[in-house]
């Protein structure tokens, strides 16, 4: 089936903007996505990717340090305030990226 509807410049204008913010480069998928769904939302997720890399990196840290408290018996006390302080930095942007999402409309 196909749909066809005329459009002012003004109106054009607003959905190539719309179009580009969605990064959505295809005019038919985009009009498709927006006649089905009614709304698009573009999430930049650049936040979490870093937040899912300091994770790795905060496991594979503990892991040594369980290898090396496996190895000697003792666990050192920078190594614990170490990983304190790691993961109270993840806990932040654990909250500033939660808070990003109950912001978005719905």
């Amino acid at each position: 089936m196909q749909f066809h509807f005329m459009a002012s410049d003004d109106e054009a204008a607003l959905i190539a903007e719309r179009m580009e913010a969605s990064s959505i480069t295809n005019t038919s998928a985009f009009l498709r996505k927006m006649a089905i769904a009614g709304y698009i939302i573009h999430m930049d997720t650049k936040d979490i990717k870093e937040m899912v890399t300091l994770l790795r990196r905060c496991a594979n840290n503990l892991n040594q340090y369980a290898k090396r408290a496996n190895d000697t018996g003792s666990v050192y006390a920078t190594d614990i305030e170490d990983i304190r302080v790691r993961l109270d930095g993840l806990w932040e942007m654990n909250a500033s990226i939660l808070s990003g999402f109950a912001n978005m409309p719905r």
